[in-house]
């Protein structure tokens, strides 16, 4: 029994299957997330063929539906051995058989015309705002191009697809991403001509651009247990103090991205036992520094000491948002017309508390939300295992196959390599063993 100040602790044992199989998988402690339920994570370093045994034991009792064997072949993340038949990967990956906001998203695109596209994206688009990237996928190898110097970011586009394509076979495919802030597709679909499929992070009511989940979500559930500290699964065993311990005010920190976040620090100095917020950096805002003063930054987890978080809107959605959500704090969030994949999935006084795009209603529901504590905390709770629900890893891999596939199937002609485009390569993989007992050769390869 391992004993940590007196107390029982979790055992997680995990191994192959097979004995002669040997493998290495970094395993943490279990992270607690303080209602009852704990999260067990683990990264492999090396893939088994028969499967992993997966053992949880509470001092030297099993736990849950330990012990778990996962059926092998069981791959690491940088093992390039996609499932070739994409109906079998969904089913392992329990991948909902609708996403609402991809249905909404492809209204508009009954059909889709890369030549119209070829045409007009680069001089419309690229010029402008500088941040498409144009991308080819034939044979699940990705290519693409860049159009606009705003292109940096197109790196997590590239780790995501390239994770995507050794995981399973994509649909051949030729799109648009725009790795810019704003959506940048604003004509409607019975204007002359009609809007273009662009693909982007963010949405808004009054644009047509097909939603992806974000560059942030996406990197960071493909570095967890890597690279990053604050990912969508460490939070969730970092929630702060039980609610009755936390600190009875609205918490806000972040950069002068919007003109409401200068004004929510104005209402904090005036209603300091209500709110506490302050800018960390500013950037668009300057002149407004020492009126308003600067706060330092604080660590992300640290938000939840405090009881209601407030969510405003950056330059578009506060990617901040489902981190929040994840958290065991009220959030109130602001009116926006802008959305992130997963927003359907939300509504207002269940998952959290809307306030007026002005602000004016804010400090009115701060004084709601602690004259009325039960049902501040239900609705707490309430989007926290919504945000559990919709923000696994396994759903974000899901939901961009489902974009890929719906897209793809609308394709008026088939994709191509254009000029210009560079073959992304799959990660060297020199750190870990791997064969990959499913693949076939592609056809080009015979």
């Amino acid at each position: 029994m391992n004993l940590i100040g007196g107390r029982t602790e979790f055992k997680v044992l995990i191994k192959a299957l097979s004995p002669k199989e040997v493998t290495r998988i970094y395993t943490p402690r279990p992270l607690d997330r303080n209602d009852g339920t704990f999260l067990m994570r683990y990264r492999m370093y090396g893939s088994v063929r028969k499967g992993l045994k997966i053992e949880i034991l509470y001092g030297d009792q099993h736990v849950a539906q330990s012990p778990y064997i996962l059926k092998g072949p069981v791959y690491h993340e940088y093992c390039d051995c996609p499932e070739e038949d994409p109906e079998i990967w969904q089913n392992v990956m329990s991948c909902p058989s609708q996403e609402p906001q991809i249905t909404k998203d492809f209204t508009s695109f009954p059909t889709i015309d890369l030549q119209r596209m070829l045409k007009e994206i680069p001089t419309k688009f690229s010029q402008t705002r500088g941040a498409i990237v144009h991308y080819t996928i034939l044979n699940n190898r990705i290519y693409r191009r860049s159009l606009g110097k705003y292109t940096d970011f197109k790196m997590f586009s590239d780790e995501m697809l390239l994770s995507l394509a050794r995981k399973v076979h994509l649909p051949d495919v030729e799109f648009y991403l725009n790795v810019g802030d704003w959506p940048v597709e604003y004509r409607k679909a019975n204007d002359t001509p009609g809007p273009i499929p662009v693909i982007s992070w963010c949405g808004s009511l009054d644009s047509r651009d097909i939603v992806l989940p974000t560059y942030d979500v996406t990197h960071s559930t493909l570095e967890t247990l890597r690279g990053v500290t604050n990912d969508l699964l460490s939070i969730q065993g970092n929630t702060g103090p039980s609610w009755e311990n936390k600190t009875e005010q609205a918490l806000f920190r972040g950069r002068d991205s919007r003109e409401e976040r200068l004004h929510l620090v104005k209402l904090s100095k005036e209603n300091p036992e209500l709110l506490d917020a302050g800018i960390t950096g500013y950037f668009f805002f300057r002149e407004k520094e020492k009126l308003l003063g600067k706060v330092p930054l604080m660590g992300f987890f640290d938000f939840f000491k405090y009881k209601y978080q407030v969510n405003v809107d950056g330059t578009v959605a506060a990617y901040r948002f489902p981190y929040l959500l994840l958290g065991d704090s009220l959030v109130l969030k602001q009116d926006s017309q802008y959305y992130e994949h997963f927003y359907t999935g939300l509504k207002p006084w269940e998952h959290y508390v809307p306030i007026k795009r002005n602000l004016e209603d804010l400090l009115e529901k701060i004084k709601w939300a602690k004259e009325n504590d039960e049902e501040a905390r239900g609705i707490a709770k309430e989007g926290q295992l919504m945000a559990r629900e919709l923000l696994q890893p396994h759903r974000l891999y899901c939901y961009y196959y489902k974009v890929l596939e719906k897209y793809a199937k609308r394709q008026a002609s088939k994709p191509e390599i254009r000029d210009g485009m560079e073959l992304i390569p799959q990660p060297d993989d020199r750190d870990s063993v791997c064969s990959c007992h499913r693949k076939k050769p592609l056809r080009e390869d015979l």
